[in-house]
């Protein structure tokens, strides 16, 4: 075997597919059965739709045409300017990468990666041989551990809790309300169902958060619940570096700062295809400048909007500023919006 992607999700089954079209021989290892949820905003940037659609995954969802920030009454939008994002349930994700990877006749295993050697010509994972190993296995990646790749952050943790409602979407943009310890994002995934995703850094329950949001809890307050309320974090992991010997980190596994720009899964497809051209290219070192290369404008945008908005005085100032320069949050949206570009020398 060429190459073994440990993890199923969105990360794993891209780096399948693109492994795949470059004639290598690679399985997915998912420890979980059947279809993988996540607690996620659920909105794809325009960046994510385009590069879904060079690989055939047009998955099925909400056109979404900007983001909009809410605090109150204040309210400031921008559109995208690269082409509609798309609110996609995660589930609806999954299946249709998954579908586009059995497709390709790539193997999907249920099985767990424990053990990993390698030596200078493959890497062997509980007795299975292959030439490469991609960890694509989540924010906590077992692998990375495994590696000695962790790197621990001080700081205080933030998670993301989410819940759907069974309500018709009232906006084609995403919108993100403020509060003073939280952000709530509201994301269509399609025509009766909307789910909203909390972050924040303190303790409670999604109920206790959204009362939070007095105006989004009085829209939601006859709209039935759709599934569990799903849990993520700490949502901050640091990995000392990208690649060990023969190994790959992909998605969140090779590092995640927060989920308040939205761009996780575009950044992780982005990945996906660079790790697949550093295993065929032979150039693994090459992988890790690539990878800051493509995500370095969402980390500094990230960093920067969190701490920007790390007191209460500064989160209540932030919709007013950008009322106020509409011309600096368009740039912000546009930037992000953007798909992620490889170095120059990648692109040829």
């Amino acid at each position: 075997m060429d190459l073994l992607v440990v993890g199923g999700g969105p990360a794993g089954l891209a780096t399948a597919l693109h492994a795949a079209r470059a004639g290598l021989d690679v399985a997915v290892w998912e420890r979980r059965a059947g279809v993988v949820d996540k607690a996620c905003g659920e909105g794809l940037m325009p960046g994510a739709v385009a590069a879904l659609a060079a690989l055939g995954v047009r998955p099925p969802g909400h056109d979404l045409r900007g983001i909009r920030y809410v605090a109150g009454a204040r309210r400031v939008d921008a559109a995208f300017r690269a082409g509609p994002g798309r609110g996609v349930r995660r589930t609806t994700l999954h299946i249709a990468l998954r579908e586009a990877v059995l497709a390709a006749g790539v193997r999907v295993e249920r099985r767990t990666a424990g053990r990993v050697e390698q030596d200078e010509d493959g890497v062997r994972v509980d007795g299975t041989r292959a030439g490469h190993l991609v960890a694509a296995d989540g924010l906590h990646s077992p692998v990375r551990r495994a590696l000695g790749l962790d790197r621990p952050h001080r700081g205080r943790p933030r998670h993301g809790l989410r819940r759907h409602y069974l309500v018709a979407p009232w906006s084609d943009h995403v919108e993100v309300h403020w509060a003073r310890c939280a952000e709530a994002y509201v994301t269509p995934v399609a025509d009766g169902l909307v789910g909203v995703a909390v972050l924040t850094g303190a303790r409670g329950s999604f109920d206790d958060h959204l009362a939070a949001f007095p105006e989004l809890r009085d829209r939601l307050a006859g709209a039935g619940s759709a599934g569990p309320v799903r849990g993520a974090g700490p949502l901050r992991q640091d990995a000392r570096a990208r690649t060990a010997g023969r190994v790959l980190l992909v998605g969140d596994a090779a590092g995640y700062v927060d989920a308040l720009t939205g761009e996780g899964v575009a950044l992780a497809l982005a990945q996906a295809q660079a790790a697949v051209r550093a295993v065929t290219g032979g150039d693994l070192a090459g992988y890790e400048r690539e990878w800051r290369q493509l995500t370095r404008r969402c980390r500094w945008l990230t960093h920067a909007l969190l701490g920007a908005t790390r007191t209460p005085p500064a989160r209540a100032a932030l919709v007013p500023v950008a009322q106020r320069l509409p011309w600096l949050f368009r740039a912000g949206v546009d930037a992000l919006s953007r798909p992620a570009e490889p170095p120059a020398r990648a692109r040829r």
